[in-house]
């Protein structure tokens, strides 16, 4: 069995005070593991606080209103998690009166839950001897143990969650945990790693040979879709129209304005010719092009373009609703629209 890391004393040291170090609940502990998720920690923290003021218990966020959820996520993206955190805490309160499961296997069972985060759970509420593998620690001991398998593949994982657990400190499990995922956080860093501040630079294999920038490895991801989205604010007398999204796979039940989709970046002109833009643009009012914006996802880049229409009061949309502008503020919108919105309110002001 490999040594433990000398890391325990250094993360008592100079640790980050953050909030959800400091308690055991394992209800608080799993609600900043999902906020966390594919989320920094200075974009996460202001959301865990609302969270966790909001619904300061499981049988609260369970019963909540899903609208309200996904509005206080708003601007966090991959609302995914959103709608998956509310479906475990039904769950818990449900099927184990409120209370969490205490141990690594009674919290894998929960739909909801994956390793990772029954891991986390586990060892930072329960002190269970179970190695938490995410992104810091893959890259922390890529580079002490000099592991070129990659990252991503299935027999990496294998690898480097094997090695975890060899590792582990079965006397702080909870505390080593939080050790190798925050000197991967601060310290061994993707870019500009602090070698010189690493409690584990002398036994770094990728320190020793100059590796550090090869390590970890990972498999190239497939070439990014690209995805050209128009979207249509219409002003009518103080009103507008919205839509949510029921089917697609991304921002699933966030409200939008009407849009449409061209295969490629088209010129202004080009839009209006187009059969499906007719519903919107009938009667030849005509929009004018105010905000566009790139946004990036993990599988795809949207090209998003906004165009502002002013219609009179005659002018009919099926299959939207009609709500005031002023009370845009209440619907839980995806990130596009929302930095449109903001635009929009300074242009208004």
């Amino acid at each position: 069995m490999k040594a433990v890391l000398p890391i325990v004393n250094w993360y008592q040291e100079y640790k980050r005070d953050l909030p959800w170090r400091n308690t055991r609940n394992p209800y608080l502990i799993w609600l900043s593991e999902v906020i966390l998720q594919q989320t920094r920690v200075e974009q996460g923290l202001p959301y865990y606080l609302k969270f966790s003021s909001q619904y300061p218990t499981v049988k609260k966020l369970a019963a909540a209103n899903d609208d309200d959820v996904m509005k206080l996520w708003q601007g966090l993206g991959y609302y995914n998690r959103a709608k998956n955190m509310l479906k475990t805490a039904r769950i818990v309160v449900n099927d184990y009166e409120g209370v969490f499961p205490d141990t690594y296997e009674g919290l894998i069972q929960l739909k909801g839950i994956g390793p990772y985060t029954a891991a986390a759970i586990a060892s930072f509420a329960f002190d269970e001897p179970k190695a938490v593998v995410d992104g810091n620690v893959y890259r922390v001991l890529a580079r002490v143990f000099g592991i070129d398998e990659p990252i991503n593949s299935s027999g990496g994982k294998k690898t480097f969650a094997t090695l975890a657990q060899e590792i582990m400190d079965h006397q702080s499990p909870s505390l080593y945990n939080q050790a190798i995922m925050e000197l991967g956080a601060t310290v061994c860093k993707p870019s500009s790693p602090k070698c010189i501040d690493c409690v584990l630079r002398m036994q770094c294999v990728a320190y020793k040979n100059q590796r550090i920038n090869e390590l970890p490895v990972k498999l190239k991801k497939p070439k990014l879709k690209k995805r050209f989205l128009h979207f249509f604010f219409i002003e009518q007398q103080g009103e507008t129209y919205i839509k949510q999204r029921t089917n697609e796979r991304i921002w699933h039940n966030l409200f939008e304005p009407p849009f449409i989709e061209t295969p490629q970046e088209i010129e202004d002109f080009e839009l209006f010719t187009l059969v499906e833009s007719q519903t919107i643009l009938k009667n030849q009012y005509m929009p004018s092009k105010t905000f566009s914006v790139k946004h990036q996802l993990t599988h795809q880049t949207i090209y998003a373009h906004f165009w502002v229409i002013e219609v009179p009061k005659s002018y009919k949309l099926s299959g939207h609703i009609k709500v005031p502008i002023s009370n845009l503020h209440q619907y839980a919108v995806h990130r596009l629209f929302d930095k449109f919105l903001n635009y929009y309110t300074l242009q208004h002001n």
